[in-house]
C-alpha cells in the first residue's frame, strides 16, 4: 500500500478524471507512474506534459529514453521503473531480455548507436556526478552530432526519472500493484 493517497480510475472526478482520459487515450491505462501523482492534479498536468514532450522528440529516440530511465531506475533500484522501462523495450522496441540486461549491467547496448550510447553514458555519469561534467564532455556529445537542445533534453529525462524514482521509493508506490 502506498504511504500516501493515490486515486483509482474509478475515484477520479473533476479534472483528475479528465487527466485520466487523456493518459489513458495516449497510453491505454492509468499506469503507477500516472497515480503516483492523482493526489496532485498540477504536478499530474505536468507530468503528462513531460510525457507528450517526449512520446514526440525529434531526436531522441524512444529506446534511447527507454533505456535512460532503465539505467538510472537501475541506479535507484526502483524494481517498478525498471520492470515498466524494460518490457517497454521488449515489446515495443523488440529488444531481447538479454539486450536489457547488458544495458542494466554495461550501461550500454548494441541496440543503440554508438552515438546513442555515448549520450546515454553521459545523462547517466551526469545524474550521479554532475560535478565531473566538463566542457570536453559535451564537446565530444557534439562531434557526435548532438545539438545543445539534444544534450539538455537527455540530462533533462534523466533528472527527472532520477527524482520521480526517488518519490516511488519514498512513497512505496512501486510495491502498489494495479
Amino acid at each position: 500500500m502506498p504511504l500516501i493517497k493515490t486515486y483509482e480510475k474509478e475515484e477520479a472526478t473533476g479534472e483528475l478524471l479528465e487527466i485520466y482520459e487523456e493518459i489513458i487515450k495516449l497510453r491505454g491505462e492509468i499506469g503507477n507512474n500516472a497515480k503516483l501523482f492523482s493526489s496532485s492534479t498540477e504536478l499530474l498536468k505536468q507530468q503528462l506534459e513531460f510525457i507528450k514532450y517526449y512520446a514526440t522528440h525529434e531526436t531522441l529516440s524512444m529506446p534511447l529514453l527507454a533505456s535512460i530511465r532503465v539505467c538510472v531506475s537501475n541506479q535507484e533500484k526502483c524494481n517498478f521503473c525498471i520492470d515498466f522501462n524494460s518490457a517497454l523495450l521488449i515489446n515495443k522496441a523488440k529488444w531481447s531480455s538479454e539486450d536489457v540486461n547488458m544495458l542494466k549491467d554495461k550501461k550500454y547496448c548494441e541496440k543503440l548507436t554508438k552515438e546513442e550510447n555515448a549520450l546515454l553514458k553521459f545523462v547517466i555519469n551526469s545524474v550521479k556526478n554532475p560535478h565531473a561534467v566538463s566542457e570536453n564532455t559535451i564537446s565530444e556529445l557534439k562531434e557526435q552530432n548532438w545539438s545543445d537542445k539534444d544534450i539538455l533534453d537527455a540530462l533533462n529525462h534523466g533528472a527527472r526519472m532520477y527524482a520521480t524514482d526517488i518519490l516511488f521509493n519514498s512513497f512505496k508506490i512501486e510495491d502498489y500493484q494495479v
